[in-house]
């Protein structure tokens, strides 16, 4: 159960949650608020098992052809105790009902919403171009709950749609690998569509929107996530094999994450 749920990519949301709360806090003890605490368990364990569990649940077929599953990842083989994880993880989300506040309810359930809907019928976003790479927006939910729980407000603007571009162009990025496992199982999904090049040339607008974005917030943010363009250049003029590469993400997104927390943290100790 723990593989299926991708232990490397736990941090994709857990992570998220540290950076909504270090950027709302005002003191150090609110790094630490219940809610906190709270958030950052949900969606470093059961979360992942809803949202990956959902997806291999409904990718029984297609994960079939897909040599993912054959090294790094496992296949799901109709185990009947998965999709009873699945339901239970999403029905833990009910325990945060008394340490949130609506507006950050609101993100928790955007999270659940399109997590459901990406995998599921009749609705299927990763099956739909642009929808799936659109509704990967959800990778940033976590960050929302968490920033409404500790400041009581809503975060900028600019910064949702900042780090909705930059999950738009890390779900489509990491649909490069399965372009030819999808085209045999007849899946379209935006990296289908476009091929392997247009596809790079699309995560590289998405994360320049993203470096606007935050740079348009404060220009050391947008410094910070201008690795992501320059990286897909790099990995797109070079010999590199997006297959090689696309592993090296987690630990890309960890360290900017990092990067970005201490950033917080240094405001909130020194002003």
């Amino acid at each position: 159960m723990l593989t299926l749920s991708r232990p490397r990519f736990w941090l994709y949301l857990a992570g998220p949650v540290v950076v909504g709360v270090v950027y709302a806090a005002e003191t150090t003890g609110e790094l630490f608020a219940p809610a906190a605490i709270a958030l950052f368990a949900y969606f470093l364990v059961p979360a992942n098992v809803f949202l990956y569990g959902i997806n291999d649940v409904f990718d029984r077929e297609i994960d079939a052809a897909n040599p993912k599953k054959d090294e790094r990842e496992v296949r799901y083989r109709g185990q009947r105790s998965v999709p009873i994880a699945v339901v239970a993880s999403a029905a833990l989300s009910l325990a945060l009902v008394p340490l949130l506040p609506p507006g950050a309810l609101g993100w928790v359930g955007v999270f659940l919403v399109l997590g459901a809907a990406y995998s599921a019928p009749p609705v299927r976003f990763k099956t739909t171009p642009l929808l799936d790479s659109v509704s990967n927006g959800l990778y940033i939910a976590p960050a929302g709950a968490a920033y409404v729980a500790i400041a009581g407000s809503q975060p900028p603007l600019v910064a949702v749609v900042g780090g909705w571009l930059w999950a738009m162009g890390m779900h489509t990025f990491s649909a490069i690998p399965d372009i030819e496992p999808d085209r045999e199982t007849g899946i379209r999904t935006t990296a289908t569509v476009l091929g392997q090049r247009r596809t790079y040339a699309y995560c590289g607008v998405c994360w320049l929107g993203s470096v606007l974005a935050f740079g348009a917030l404060e220009y050391r943010l947008g410094a910070v996530m201008a690795v992501y363009p320059a990286l897909v250049a790099v990995i797109a003029a070079t010999s590199v094999s997006v297959d090689r590469a696309y592993w090296w993400f987690p630990a890309i997104n960890t360290v900017v994450g990092t990067v970005l927390s201490l950033g917080g943290l240094w405001v909130i100790l020194h002003g």
